[in-house]
């Protein structure tokens, strides 16, 4: 039977502020991508969301970004290689203390939002993501984009890395992600969502908006809880996937 990881980002709100449908959706997936307080979540947040990950048996990772709350962690910085090591490394550690004090075990690093992207494609940010995760824990997973400069730093330092694909997104023909500032950056129709999915999967290759097909790998496959139709989605995919004979696993 194929197998393949369904991730999703958690516990992105913050004080009194709920993001997302974390209870509903925990269910249904395989790995749990928990914000670590810098482009949202906070102490409280993430001690629940933990909690949550653990009552379910989903794998749990740190999803560290950009220090910018107000942008949700999705506006660009410039920032050095330096800078990038300091800020996955602190975030990591401060959502370890609660996976460690609730007796789990930290499972996976997946960069959040601009960083993710910067990641991508800027080898110096790349190296200095890797290295934060190698030097905290070499077990750890690396996530990160299929075919990415992220993916081959952490290769590049031994980790055991985990190609990542997107369900509602659109691709360029550089295997880039269309940048949300774009037309057409999400993809909102379920049924192309799902189409798209299953051929990342089967065929290990995604359609670009430009007419090409774009070859990828993918060990994992991230859904987004924050949508309004999000938990109708991720059943869907569930149910899409067992006819197929794909498991979700982390």
């Amino acid at each position: 039977m194929r197998k393949i990881d369904l991730n999703c980002d958690i516990g992105e709100g913050f004080g009194s502020y709920t993001a997302g449908l974390d209870e509903k959706i925990m269910p249904y997936i395989s790995s749990a991508n928990i914000a670590c307080g810098f482009h949202a979540g906070d102490f409280s947040t993430m001690n629940k969301t933990v909690l949550l990950a653990l009552e379910n048996s989903v794998a749990i990772g740190a999803h560290p970004g950009l220090p910018d709350l107000q942008g949700f962690g999705r506006r660009k910085m410039a920032i050095s290689p330096q800078e990038a090591y300091e800020i996955v490394l602190y975030q990591i550690g401060a959502l370890n203390a609660f996976i460690l004090a609730n007796g789990g075990t930290l499972n996976h690093v997946k960069p959040h939002g601009a960083l993710y992207n910067m990641a991508a494609v800027d080898i110096g940010i790349a190296d200095a993501i890797a290295e934060a995760v190698y030097r905290f824990n070499p077990e750890l997973r690396l996530f990160g984009l299929s075919g990415s400069a992220l993916i081959r730093a952490g290769e590049k330092l031994g980790l055991q890395t985990t190609s990542e694909v997107f369900t509602d997104r659109t691709y360029q023909s550089d295997g880039t992600l269309t940048p949300r500032s774009e037309p057409n950056a999400l993809i909102k129709d379920a049924d192309q969502a799902i189409s798209q999915a299953l051929c990342m999967v089967k065929e290990q290759k995604v359609h670009s908006l430009q007419g090409d097909d774009v070859l990828v790998k993918a060990d994992t496959i991230c859904v987004h809880g924050d949508g309004t139709s999000a938990l109708e989605f991720v059943k869907r995919l569930n149910e899409v996937f067992s006819a197929e004979g794909i498991s979700i696993r982390a």
